[in-house]
């Protein structure tokens, strides 16, 4: 009998995953090409789609190789993408009108303020959302609004919009399929999500035309095939699709209300399931799906924090003090402490659960004693302040207990950071053993698309533990760690004024 596989494509910011399991969800092989990075301007970030789409297909073919596996032999494909970024392409031509805008970019910030004033409380209620740059609908009212022709194309019924999930199905299966999946559909700020349809008054106040956004689908089905034309030669089902940080909560088993898990990757996110109850929160923390099964909707509260792993990226290639990630964990145990250095690093403002589109990275208590091992300290602990804001908000809003922290993503394997993170929680904080949870949940809510799977509960005992953090830091010292690091970020609230 012929071995099956699975395999979850993790289309992230600055790379994409292929993560290839066998029947056992033991990983066989993992593919990865880093795609490049555009800032145009300052706050504008964005992508080539064409690029990503090359590059998630020498990622596919680069596990498959790596493991030694033939097409044929693959089940399911699922997808998860950076959720917010988004782009239009001419449905005739295929090409794109523009560059994917990237969730990170800032270009819309004024006018996501008067959206604020006039239409703050209207979008919250009906999305979950803060009117913010950082969601896909502004960020298509941008392209229609300011590159040439793309609103004739509209009137014309050539274009077509999507998140990123919606321009991978698309292209896989040569454009027969423009879906996306609830839990995208809820970061664009344009689906209602007491309905689950698009929301016919935003989109009026946007100026988007219904008729270019995909369908919404749940998050596990069989939308479409592989075109073997397009796509690794080979007709496979993809039948899952999720946003990443949504599929980072399933692939570590966060089923029952009140699980929360972070995951550190260009930026740091923190999800807890609140179940059938969309948690509205009074401090800044974002009311989301988290996936759509049979019909049903299953949501989160989302702390989102724009810069953690890119902060490291920085050192690495801004101001070139380290040559690779894996150094900082030795550099900030030789630093010994922080030195008073104290890192905010708003490169694009402040997420969850401050939203200042104006804060820009501030560093704070240098003296002539400061060393490069304590900037990079600095960097790290960044990291965990900004998940001990979220995680404390998120707690007095949703009501529940919080005792302990799943994490996952690149930075979860350096163990300066994971014990600095739970001394800072003061709760354990566990590690799995599969590190690239957001692939193995876009995996497993594929294999469940296809039957794989009678619920997600059989799920669960497949998720496995590889080390548990346990707090070790005095109150007292959390305490002023904590109070100096609040002072830093004061600094840099509302620095730029563009």
């Amino acid at each position: 009998m012929k071995k099956k596989y699975y395999i979850g494509l993790d289309q992230g910011t600055t790379g994409t995953t292929t993560l290839l399991l066998d029947e056992d969800w033991n990983i066989v092989a993992r593919g990865y090409k880093e795609h490049t990075q555009y800032y145009p301007k300052p706050g504008w970030v964005e992508h080539d789609p064409m690029e990503l789409w090359q590059k998630v297909m020498e990622s596919m073919n680069m596990a498959l190789k790596l493991g030694g596996v033939d097409e044929s032999c693959v089940a399911c494909i699922g997808i998860d993408n950076q959720g917010e970024t988004v782009m239009l392409w001419d449905k005739v031509t295929g090409q794109p009108l523009y560059n994917a805008i990237v969730w990170q970019d800032r270009r819309m910030a004024r006018y996501a303020d008067e959206l604020t004033a006039e239409y703050g409380e209207l979008i919250r209620e009906k999305t979950g959302l803060m009117a913010d740059s950082y969601f896909s609908g502004l960020k298509i009212k941008w392209i229609i609004d300011n590159v040439e022709g793309v609103r004739e194309k509209v009137a014309n019924g050539r274009v077509l919009a999507g998140t990123l999930d919606t321009w991978l199905i698309w292209k896989m299966t040569h454009g027969r399929v423009h879906v996306t999946d609830a839990s995208t559909a809820s970061r664009t700020m344009m689906l209602n999500i007491h309905t689950g349809k698009w929301d016919d008054d935003i989109l009026d106040i946007l100026g988007i035309d219904k008729s270019i956004l995909p369908e919404i689908c749940d998050s596990s089905q069989v939308y479409g095939v592989t075109d073997p034309l397009d796509f690794c030669g080979a007709r496979i089902p993809i039948s899952g699709s999720v946003v990443d940080q949504q599929a980072a909560l399933f692939g570590q088993a966060c089923f029952k209300p009140g699980a929360i898990k972070c995951t550190y990757g260009t930026g740091g996110f923190m999800l807890m399931n609140t179940g059938d109850n969309a948690v509205y929160s009074k401090n800044g923390l974002l009311t989301t799906v988290a996936w759509r099964l049979n019909n049903k909707l299953t949501f989160a509260l989302d702390g989102g924090v724009y810069i953690t792993g890119a902060a490291t990226q920085w050192l690495r290639d801004g101001i070139r003090i380290i040559d690779d990630a894996a150094q900082t964990e030795a550099m900030a145990l030789e630093a010994g402490s922080n030195g008073g250095v104290y890192f905010v690093p708003a490169f694009t403002g402040l997420a969850a659960p401050h939203w200042d589109s104006y804060a820009r990275g501030t560093m704070v208590g240098i003296t002539g004693g400061t060393t490069r091992e304590h900037i990079v300290r600095a960097t790290l602990e960044s990291t965990a302040y900004q998940i001990k804001d979220n995680l404390d908000v998120m707690k007095t809003d949703s009501g529940m207990p919080i005792s302990i922290m799943r994490v996952d993503g690149g930075a979860s394997a350096n163990n300066f950071l994971m014990q600095f993170q739970a001394d800072l929680l003061g709760i354990p904080v566990d590690v799995p053993v599969i590190k690239d949870t957001t692939a193995l949940g876009a995996a497993q809510i594929a294999a469940l698309g296809i039957g794989e799977f009678d619920s997600i509960s059989d799920l669960e005992r497949n998720w496995k533990l590889a080390k548990r953090y346990e707090p070790k830091m005095s109150i007292d010292e959390r305490e002023t760690l904590l109070y100096n690091w609040h002072r830093a970020v004061e600094r840099a609230k509302n620095w730029s004024e563009e």
